[in-house]
């Protein structure tokens, strides 16, 4: 089996090769070359260097999948690829659209008689060994037809991939799916923080989170990935002190970005009058982690001296 994937970022590329072990062929296309080239003398693709290559080199059904960003990238993609392709092609999309534009281009593409999937995709840079879980939309045929390259990406052919439903589904899905996943992590963030600055207990955030994933009704993935950052580095070697928690967050901003899919889920909740206080206040939060200023809190400041002349201590900048 052979398929098209364009954009080969660290997700891509990824994908790519994790397809090359299922031995499906991959033409390979990216605006950067350099990836191209990389993946090619890894013989994990056939290179492409324009579309009309990409095309030309696929058999009917052609099947491309797309891992570009969302929005206008994507969106460019795709009107340049309608009238390389005909009846029964098949465009996959793959990045993280938003699911109202997965709607809309599947009913652009029916026009051209070119089906449509929108595969919501989880699994970041673990995918590679780990697998990816994909939430597909599209017709049943259509999914059918690119079951082989779904069995290849996820964790295993029986499970880790599925049909949610048609086109639009997909990403309606991986959208609730981060949304949920914003929950999660705030969740965890607070408690840690609550551990960790409890001083008289001395408590072990490393020791703590490694003990929570065995057993624990809080055990999860992201739980795993924290677990495994507050570990010692095993080229440190079994000598050295434990590294602390803390000497590891001082090496990262605290600014959080959001990847938009967490706005879009609030928007959705609002428009269905659904209450969703918790994944709403932890994009807030993230939302909190980016104002270097303090401007709000100083107005809170200014408020509390005017009604009641409560002055807070003013902080000396360390130089």
């Amino acid at each position: 089996m052979r398929i098209a994937l364009l954009g080969l970022g660290k997700m891509g590329a990824n994908m790519a090769r994790r397809l090359a072990r299922h031995n499906i062929e991959v033409v390979g296309f990216n605006r950067s070359q350099e990836i191209v080239n990389t993946l090619a003398a890894e013989q994990v693709i056939i290179p492409a260097n324009t579309l009309t290559e990409v095309v030309a080199k696929l058999s009917t059904p052609r099947i491309i999948w797309l891992m570009l960003p969302a929005g206008i990238t994507t969106e460019e993609a795709i009107n340049q690829l309608v009238p390389l392709l005909g009846k029964g092609d098949i465009i996959i999309d793959g990045g993280n659209s938003n699911y109202h534009d997965s709607v809309r281009r599947g009913q652009l593409l029916a026009q051209h008689n070119i089906s449509f999937v929108d595969a919501g995709t989880s699994g970041g840079i673990w995918g590679l060994e780990n697998g990816y879980c994909l939430m597909v939309g599209g017709t049943t045929q259509t999914v059918e037809i690119i079951a082989p390259v779904l069995k290849a990406l996820a964790p295993a052919s029986d499970r880790g991939w599925a049909r949610v439903g048609p086109v639009g589904a997909g990403h309606y899905t991986k959208m609730i799916h981060n949304g949920i996943e914003y929950g999660m992590m705030q969740a965890y963030s607070e408690g840690f923080t609550l551990l960790h600055r409890k001083e008289e207990f001395e408590i072990d955030l490393a020791q703590i989170t490694e003990l929570w994933r065995h057993g624990s009704v809080v055990r999860s993935w992201l739980l795993d990935l924290t677990a495994q950052a507050f570990k010692v580095d095993a080229a440190v070697g079994p000598a050295s002190p434990a590294q602390k928690p803390a000497q590891i967050l001082d090496a990262l901003s605290p600014y959080v970005e959001d990847s938009g899919e967490g706005r879009w889920v609030v928007i959705e909740a609002v428009e269905q009058g659904v209450a969703i206080p918790v994944i709403t206040l932890a994009l807030q939060m993230r939302f909190v982690s980016r104002e270097t200023s303090g401007y709000g809190y100083r107005l809170l400041s200014l408020m509390r001296k005017a009604f009641g002349g409560h002055v807070a201590p003013k902080i000396e900048k360390k130089s």
